[in-house]
Protein backbone atom coordinates (compact mmCIF):
# COMPACT_ATOMS: atom_id res chain seq x y z
CA UNK A 1 0.00 0.00 0.00
CA UNK A 2 0.86 3.56 -0.87
CA UNK A 3 0.18 6.50 1.38
CA UNK A 4 -0.52 9.64 -0.85
CA UNK A 5 -0.68 12.47 1.12
CA UNK A 6 -1.82 16.35 0.18
CA UNK A 7 -1.10 19.20 2.01
CA UNK A 8 -3.05 22.11 2.67
CA UNK A 9 -4.94 23.63 5.37
CA UNK A 10 -8.44 22.55 6.74
CA UNK A 11 -11.75 24.65 6.96
CA UNK A 12 -14.33 26.80 4.20
CA UNK A 13 -12.07 29.56 4.53
CA UNK A 14 -8.62 27.65 3.00
CA UNK A 15 -10.85 26.28 0.42
CA UNK A 16 -9.49 26.48 -3.07
CA UNK A 17 -6.50 28.82 -1.84
CA UNK A 18 -3.13 28.27 -3.37
CA UNK A 19 -1.67 26.57 -0.56
CA UNK A 20 -4.28 23.56 -0.71
CA UNK A 21 -3.57 22.81 -4.24
CA UNK A 22 -2.57 19.15 -2.75
CA UNK A 23 -5.78 18.95 -1.50
CA UNK A 24 -7.48 19.30 -5.23
CA UNK A 25 -5.07 17.09 -6.34
CA UNK A 26 -6.31 13.88 -4.03
CA UNK A 27 -9.82 15.18 -4.83
CA UNK A 28 -9.43 14.49 -8.28
CA UNK A 29 -7.41 11.62 -7.43
CA UNK A 30 -10.79 10.05 -5.31
CA UNK A 31 -12.57 11.06 -8.19
CA UNK A 32 -11.21 8.93 -10.45
CA UNK A 33 -11.07 5.96 -8.46
CA UNK A 34 -14.82 7.19 -6.58
CA UNK A 35 -13.53 7.01 -3.63
CA UNK A 36 -15.06 8.95 -0.38
CA UNK A 37 -12.88 10.73 2.13
CA UNK A 38 -14.01 9.87 5.66
CA UNK A 39 -14.07 12.82 8.47
CA UNK A 40 -10.93 12.41 10.80
CA UNK A 41 -10.91 10.45 13.72
CA UNK A 42 -7.30 9.16 15.64
CA UNK A 43 -5.19 10.04 12.18
CA UNK A 44 -5.72 13.83 12.32
CA UNK A 45 -6.30 13.39 8.78
CA UNK A 46 -9.51 12.82 6.05
CA UNK A 47 -8.58 9.59 4.55
CA UNK A 48 -9.99 7.56 1.61
CA UNK A 49 -8.89 4.17 0.31
CA UNK A 50 -8.29 3.80 -3.96
CA UNK A 51 -7.25 2.14 -5.94
CA UNK A 52 -5.05 3.86 -8.29
CA UNK A 53 -3.03 2.68 -10.84
CA UNK A 54 -4.00 -1.03 -9.64
CA UNK A 55 -2.47 -0.46 -7.01
CA UNK A 56 -4.66 0.05 -3.41
CA UNK A 57 -3.68 3.62 -1.88
CA UNK A 58 -4.43 5.56 1.36
CA UNK A 59 -5.21 9.13 0.15
CA UNK A 60 -5.12 11.79 3.14
CA UNK A 61 -5.46 15.39 3.21
CA UNK A 62 -4.04 16.52 6.97
CA UNK A 63 -6.52 18.51 8.85
CA UNK A 64 -3.58 19.47 11.43
CA UNK A 65 -3.37 22.98 9.29
CA UNK A 66 -0.28 23.32 6.84
CA UNK A 67 3.02 23.51 9.35
CA UNK A 68 1.85 20.33 11.25
CA UNK A 69 1.35 17.94 8.54
CA UNK A 70 3.77 15.64 9.50
CA UNK A 71 1.62 14.77 12.85
CA UNK A 72 -0.97 13.49 10.59
CA UNK A 73 1.30 11.82 8.34
CA UNK A 74 3.83 10.06 10.65
CA UNK A 75 0.34 8.56 12.21
CA UNK A 76 -1.01 7.55 8.58
CA UNK A 77 2.54 5.64 8.54
CA UNK A 78 3.07 4.26 11.77
CA UNK A 79 -0.24 2.81 11.81
CA UNK A 80 -0.16 1.07 8.58
CA UNK A 81 3.56 0.06 8.97
CA UNK A 82 4.44 2.36 6.16
CA UNK A 83 8.03 3.23 5.63
CA UNK A 84 8.88 7.42 3.86
CA UNK A 85 9.09 5.58 0.81
CA UNK A 86 5.91 4.50 0.41
CA UNK A 87 4.42 7.94 0.82
CA UNK A 88 3.60 10.28 -1.82
CA UNK A 89 3.63 14.07 -0.73
CA UNK A 90 1.48 16.76 -2.91
CA UNK A 91 2.08 20.21 -1.99
CA UNK A 92 2.07 23.81 -3.98
CA UNK A 93 5.20 25.66 -4.93
CA UNK A 94 5.67 29.24 -5.11
CA UNK A 95 9.29 29.17 -6.64
CA UNK A 96 7.51 27.40 -9.86
CA UNK A 97 4.89 29.37 -12.23
CA UNK A 98 1.52 28.13 -12.47
CA UNK A 99 1.60 25.54 -14.73
CA UNK A 100 4.35 23.53 -14.29
CA UNK A 101 4.71 20.75 -11.94
CA UNK A 102 8.38 19.52 -10.14
CA UNK A 103 8.73 15.26 -9.09
CA UNK A 104 11.19 14.17 -6.69
CA UNK A 105 12.48 11.36 -5.35
CA UNK A 106 13.63 12.96 -2.24
CA UNK A 107 15.51 15.89 -0.79
CA UNK A 108 14.75 19.38 1.36
CA UNK A 109 11.64 21.15 2.03
CA UNK A 110 12.81 24.01 -0.35
CA UNK A 111 10.94 26.56 2.30
CA UNK A 112 7.75 24.86 2.27
CA UNK A 113 6.87 24.44 6.21
CA UNK A 114 4.30 21.68 5.34
CA UNK A 115 6.98 19.39 3.74
CA UNK A 116 9.45 20.80 6.92
CA UNK A 117 6.58 19.08 9.46
CA UNK A 118 6.66 16.03 7.09
CA UNK A 119 10.31 15.70 7.61
CA UNK A 120 10.76 16.39 10.67
CA UNK A 121 7.92 13.76 11.87
CA UNK A 122 9.08 11.05 9.79
CA UNK A 123 12.66 11.61 10.35
CA UNK A 124 13.25 10.87 6.63
CA UNK A 125 13.08 13.21 3.70
CA UNK A 126 12.89 9.89 1.61
CA UNK A 127 9.38 10.11 -0.14
CA UNK A 128 8.32 10.93 -3.06
CA UNK A 129 7.25 14.78 -3.40
CA UNK A 130 5.03 15.97 -6.49
CA UNK A 131 4.71 19.98 -5.65
CA UNK A 132 2.66 21.61 -7.92
CA UNK A 133 4.02 25.27 -9.21
CA UNK A 134 1.17 28.37 -8.03
CA UNK A 135 3.70 31.11 -8.98
CA UNK A 136 4.71 34.14 -6.95
CA UNK A 137 3.38 37.30 -7.42
CA UNK A 138 6.34 39.96 -7.58
CA UNK A 139 3.76 42.51 -5.96
CA UNK A 140 2.93 41.10 -2.88
CA UNK A 141 5.70 41.41 -0.52
CA UNK A 142 4.20 38.80 1.68
CA UNK A 143 4.46 35.54 0.80
CA UNK A 144 2.04 34.39 3.41
CA UNK A 145 -0.73 36.78 1.30
CA UNK A 146 -0.12 34.87 -1.60
CA UNK A 147 -0.26 31.61 -0.95
CA UNK A 148 -3.33 31.61 1.54
CA UNK A 149 -5.18 33.59 -1.72
CA UNK A 150 -7.37 32.40 -4.13
CA UNK A 151 -6.39 31.71 -7.82
CA UNK A 152 -8.20 34.50 -9.65
CA UNK A 153 -10.71 33.17 -12.58
CA UNK A 154 -7.79 33.37 -15.47
CA UNK A 155 -5.47 31.51 -12.78
CA UNK A 156 -8.12 28.90 -11.79
CA UNK A 157 -8.53 27.92 -15.67
CA UNK A 158 -4.86 27.64 -16.35
CA UNK A 159 -5.08 25.33 -13.04
CA UNK A 160 -7.54 23.02 -14.12
CA UNK A 161 -5.16 21.08 -16.41
CA UNK A 162 -2.14 21.12 -13.99
CA UNK A 163 -4.43 19.67 -11.35
CA UNK A 164 -5.00 16.70 -13.58
CA UNK A 165 -1.41 16.77 -14.69
CA UNK A 166 -0.29 16.13 -11.11
CA UNK A 167 -2.86 13.19 -10.60
CA UNK A 168 -1.27 11.69 -13.69
CA UNK A 169 2.20 11.99 -12.17
CA UNK A 170 0.79 10.39 -8.74
CA UNK A 171 -0.25 7.33 -10.82
CA UNK A 172 2.97 7.56 -12.58
CA UNK A 173 4.81 6.97 -9.85
CA UNK A 174 2.30 4.13 -8.57
CA UNK A 175 2.92 2.23 -11.63
CA UNK A 176 6.26 3.39 -13.43
CA UNK A 177 7.98 4.69 -10.23
CA UNK A 178 9.49 8.11 -9.48
CA UNK A 179 12.00 8.31 -12.19
CA UNK A 180 9.82 7.61 -15.07
CA UNK A 181 7.18 10.05 -13.84
CA UNK A 182 9.92 13.11 -13.04
CA UNK A 183 11.21 12.07 -16.64
CA UNK A 184 7.71 12.65 -18.04
CA UNK A 185 6.33 15.59 -15.92
CA UNK A 186 9.22 17.52 -15.04
CA UNK A 187 10.36 20.40 -17.14
CA UNK A 188 6.52 20.26 -19.11
CA UNK A 189 4.12 23.15 -18.84
CA UNK A 190 0.86 21.94 -18.97
CA UNK A 191 -1.46 24.43 -20.90
CA UNK A 192 -4.91 24.80 -21.01
CA UNK A 193 -6.68 23.39 -23.28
Amino acid sequence: MKLIVGLGNPGKQYERTRHNVGFEVLDELARRATAVFRKPWLAKAETATAQLAGQEALLAKPVTFMNLSGEAVARLAQKRGLDPADIVVVSDDVELPLGRLRIRARGGAGGHNGLASVIARLGSDNFARVRVGIGRDANERDTKDHVLGRFNAEERRALEPVIAAAADAVACILTDGVEAAMNRFNGLTIERK
